[in-house]
């Protein structure tokens, strides 16, 4: 799943939203690093909806304008938390191997870093 689709269902997960609430939303919940695009955002929910992971929870006019709220469905909250598992598993790997990893001492990556005069 890539991120943006995950910050979609993520938003979505504690109740339904409209779309520039989603847009906040995602960029909040990443620390900024996902900053979705009305047309991304509009493609992302229609793909979702299509997949039956959100719903069309409501719709109300404001400024004359359509508003339309999304939710999350069942599915869609059941393939979010399989996400959430793997990215889980994944993480506890990487940290176990990053813990495995033979610490070299400042002296010791000196002397492994080829000198200048050997890389010519």
């Amino acid at each position: 799943m890539r991120e943006p689709t995950f910050m979609v269902l993520a938003a979505l997960a504690d109740g339904p939203k409209h779309g520039y609430a989603l847009i906040e939303e995602a960029e909040r919940i990443s620390g900024g690093r996902v900053r979705l695009r009305v047309g991304t955002l509009y493609a992302a929910l229609d793909r979702l909806a299509r997949e039956g992971l959100v719903t069309v929870a409501g719709e109300e006019i404001v400024n004359g304008r359509l508003r339309r709220s999304f939710a999350l469905t069942d599915i869609g909250g059941e393939r979010l938390g399989a996400e959430i598992e793997r990215m889980e598993v994944s993480a506890r790997e990487a940290k176990r191997r990053l813990a495995a990893r033979p610490r070299l001492s400042f002296a010791t990556a000196l002397l492994a870093r080829p000198s200048a005069e050997a890389a010519r």
